[in-house]
């Protein structure tokens, strides 16, 4: 089983909200889809994954690597409702990777991180994969 995945702009917030499970048969999908998102905005990166129905140890050690990436290319990685397990996330709230790396913000919805980037709202544009589930 794969991802499907869509990326939204909002002025400089850039939305990645993935659907299905993220486990080794989607690590080659997701990394694309990070690699669509870093040549394409300027700004944060919120990872929405309201729609996962989990995510493997590749799937996360996959999530740390685009926080790298995305690091490279001077920008951030925040996380919005991630999986009801919740095993990533210490007490204060951050998804903090193995080894040196940047520290990963979660909020608990895609609302919450909107709130966290006051600014982000107003022009919008969005693509997603060919089976993005039907709002």
């Amino acid at each position: 089983m794969t991802i499907e995945w869509r990326y939204t702009v909002q002025q400089e917030l850039g939305v990645l909200s993935l659907a299905g499970f993220l486990g080794g048969d989607a690590l080659g999908r997701f990394t694309g889809a990070v690699g669509w998102a870093v040549a394409r905005g300027t700004g944060p990166v919120v990872l929405d994954l309201s729609r996962l129905r989990g995510w493997s140890a590749g799937g996360q050690l996959a999530v740390t690597e685009a926080a790298h990436r995305l690091r490279a290319a001077g920008r951030s990685l925040e996380l919005a409702a991630i999986p009801a397990d919740g095993s990533l996330v210490p007490a204060d709230g951050s998804l903090v990777p193995a080894g040196e790396g940047p520290a990963i913000p979660v909020h608990c919805d895609l609302d919450a991180a909107f709130a966290a980037h006051l600014d982000a709202g107003a022009e919008q544009r969005a693509w997603r994969s060919d089976a993005w589930p039907s709002e």
